[in-house]
């Protein structure tokens, strides 16, 4: 298969992996990552799956018997990552995907959300993530290499309002992964952030959401913001485990990638409207240079 290089443009011919494969993803248990388990097993890979509740991936182990190990896991409770990342590798003897989808969003204004909020959500959508890392890293070396994946957003490079929080837990999610991705290259470990757009997902369920203190005077912005998602275009997630897997596959796979049609366009006319705006005071900014 063919990749974009993120900082060229020039396209590389990758030769791709097709060998079976073993994941470890978390939030397993609905949207993406119940998509994702799924097809990595149809497609005869072997996953280790996780969820909060046990109960809600049962369902994988009756259909897919020993090609899939189920595990209970709080991305929050760093101890229990530690012993699920552990216990999926001794089971399978290696772990070829690391795939962190556990995350949710925060529906509140800056103003509205209190701290423990805020806190709430980092634990999960940041800390929660590099907690699985720094599990994973220590048997990715020493198997030799692997490939770690990020459920991340378009929203890791654009944000809309009401939903600042869970924006910004995703702007910090892409710039972890930047780094890492530097910092493992030399140890045959691979760095992928997914950046879906949006999607006809759980996501937006009671499950998915939780919601501020909401105040008086932000109610005709919420009600415009929800109307707004009312008439946005969603994709279809049973669309999406194909380009997953050309990633995964692939020789040289991309740091970043965007799922989805829409996200290119937006994001492409964000970063025009900001290159214009610092052009603009280019003048000031360098002024201050000394």
């Amino acid at each position: 298969m063919s990749h974009q290089n993120e900082t060229s443009g020039a396209v590389s011919l990758s030769t791709p992996d097709i060998s079976s494969k073993i994941w470890f993803i978390t939030g397993a248990s609905r949207g993406f990552g119940h998509v994702w388990t799924e097809a990595a097993l149809k497609r005869g890979d072997k996953v280790a799956a996780t969820a909060r509740k046990l109960e809600s991936i049962a369902d994988l182990k009756e259909k897919y018997g020993e090609n899939v190990l189920t595990l209970e896991l709080d991305v929050t409770k760093p101890e229990q990552v530690k012993k699920a990342v552990a216990q999926a590798h001794a089971h399978f003897g290696r772990l070829d995907i690391v795939f962190n989808n556990a995350g949710y969003s925060l529906v509140g204004t800056i103003e509205e959300a209190s701290a423990d909020e805020i806190r709430l959500l980092y634990e999960t959508n940041v800390i929660g993530a590099v907690s699985v890392i720094q599990a994973a890293l220590p048997l990715l070396r020493k198997q030799g290499g692997g490939h770690i994946l990020g459920t991340s957003s378009n929203l890791g490079h654009v944000t809309m309002p009401v939903i600042g929080y869970y924006c910004s837990s995703k702007w910090a999610f892409e710039a972890i992964h930047e780094s890492l991705a530097a910092e493992v290259k030399d140890f045959g470990i691979k760095v992928t952030i997914v950046e879906p757009g949006a999607y006809a997902t759980e996501f937006g369920s009671q499950e998915s959401l939780k919601f501020a203190t909401s105040l008086d005077i932000y109610t005709d912005l919420k009600d415009r913001f929800v109307e707004s998602l009312k008439t946005m275009e969603r994709g279809d997630p049973n669309a999406t485990p194909e380009a997953i897997f050309k990633v995964v596959d692939a020789e040289n796979p991309p740091l970043r990638f965007f799922l989805g049609s829409h996200c290119l366009p937006l994001v492409r006319a964000e970063y025009a409207e900001r290159l214009a705006i610092w052009e603009a005071w280019e003048d000031v900014s360098n002024s201050a240079q000394g």
